[in-house]
């Protein structure tokens, strides 16, 4: 790109801290910056129009992890390692609401359900014998039991007589939400550049050459908050997953409220704006999921309606006005990476489909490396 003298001058020199990624997880450490370095020159870039990866295309879910998601996970986490889990969960919840304003991220508490399919009796039974000693576990974190049972009152077809609920998870506006935060990062004076492709970075000792599709510059920090996108940049045990999502046209007196899991969370639903959210499916085929590029398949997006019309809302007629898809970071481990590349170069990424709830704390700890 030939950049002029001003350009260069006004937006790529004398950069302090550049960040990689305007999600939640980058918006929050260019937060955190900016309250540690009130005066440094921060600047966050974005390969996107608007927020890519999950933080702008995520269902919007304020959840802790459903019964099922949390044994399963105790058999790969010890009881500490899952209480951290979930702990930071919760208070990065709270610290998003008091950051942004529940008005201003459309926040209910409608509580979170896990359903069961009729297919799934088995789980069902095993996360009922379990209950009492995963509300025991889980109760120092939320100071009461947070795991109901509760009946099938929005009359969902072909599952178990019960749902299983946790009463304190609640939903979001993810749109709402990424606009408030924006608002708030911008007012303070820091710089975001939207198309702008990082290709390669080096730490260089003294500063950081960053290599954009257009253009270099150097800056003296780099923290990178790219999750899904990590491995195109860093050399970290993080793999995309893309999640496919549906959304129903409107439907009049849609009377479900709250959101929903199945099938092991695989599936997930919610109501908003009198719609109904849909998405998953990437376990019918892990290996074609496993991606960074945008788009949708055949047979989730089959799946989908299916489930749609023959469990959800078994007894309408609902259209389908679109849908989308968003590029999740997980690995082996449930746990976020957040830790320094170099001297001057560290990364905030693996957010393990647990975006919105552990976005804004990943962000503040990533902040806190430099």
């Amino acid at each position: 790109m030939n950049l002029s003298y001003w350009e260069r001058k006004s937006w790529l020199s004398e950069v302090d801290f550049t960040i990689i990624g305007s999600g939640i997880v980058g918006l929050t450490c260019a937060l955190r910056l900016r309250e540690k370095h009130p005066k440094a020159n921060i600047l966050v870039l974005e390969r996107g129009v608007l927020p890519q990866g999950a933080s702008t295309k995520n269902a919007g879910f304020a959840c802790f992890g459903s019964i099922s998601e949390i044994l399963s996970d105790l058999k790969s986490h010890s009881e500490e390692e899952l209480l951290s889990l979930v702990e930071q969960r919760y208070w990065g919840i709270q610290s998003l609401r008091e950051l942004l304003g529940d008005d201003n991220i459309g926040y209910f508490k409608y509580g979170g359900h896990e359903v069961f399919l009729e297919k799934d009796a088995d789980l069902y039974e095993q996360c009922l014998d379990k209950l009492e000693y995963i509300n025991a576990l889980l109760r120092p974190i939320f100071k009461q039991a947070p795991f109901e049972v509760s009946d099938n009152r929005f009359r969902f077809k072909g599952v178990q007589e019960n749902y299983i609920t946790h009463r304190l998870e609640g939903q979001i506006n993810t749109g709402n939400m990424m606009r408030s935060l924006l608002q708030k990062v911008q007012t303070t004076g820091i710089q975001i550049l939207n198309a702008t492709e990082v290709k390669k970075i080096e730490d260089l000792g003294r500063s950081v050459l960053v290599s954009c599709a257009h253009f270099d510059f150097k800056t003296n920090k780099l923290l990178t908050a790219t999750n899904g996108f990590a491995q195109q940049l860093l050399r970290e045990e993080v793999q995309p997953a893309r999640a496919q999502v549906i959304i129903t046209k409107p439907i009049p007196g849609l009377a479900i409220k709250g959101t929903f899991h199945f099938d092991e969370g695989y599936y997930y639903f919610r109501n908003i704006d009198n719609r109904i959210l849909f998405g998953g499916g990437r376990n019918l085929d892990f290996n074609m999921e496993e991606t960074t590029e945008f788009g949708s398949t055949q047979v989730v997006q089959d799946k989908l309606k299916d489930l749609l019309q023959t469990v959800i809302l078994p007894h309408q007629e609902v259209e389908i006005d679109y849908g989308w898809s968003g590029i999740m970071g997980v690995g082996s481990q449930k746990r976020p990476i957040i830790k320094p590349l170099s001297e001057n170069v560290a990364c905030g990424v693996r957010l393990g489909g647990m975006g919105i709830a552990i976005g804004t704390s990943v962000g503040r700890q990533l902040g806190d490396l430099f």
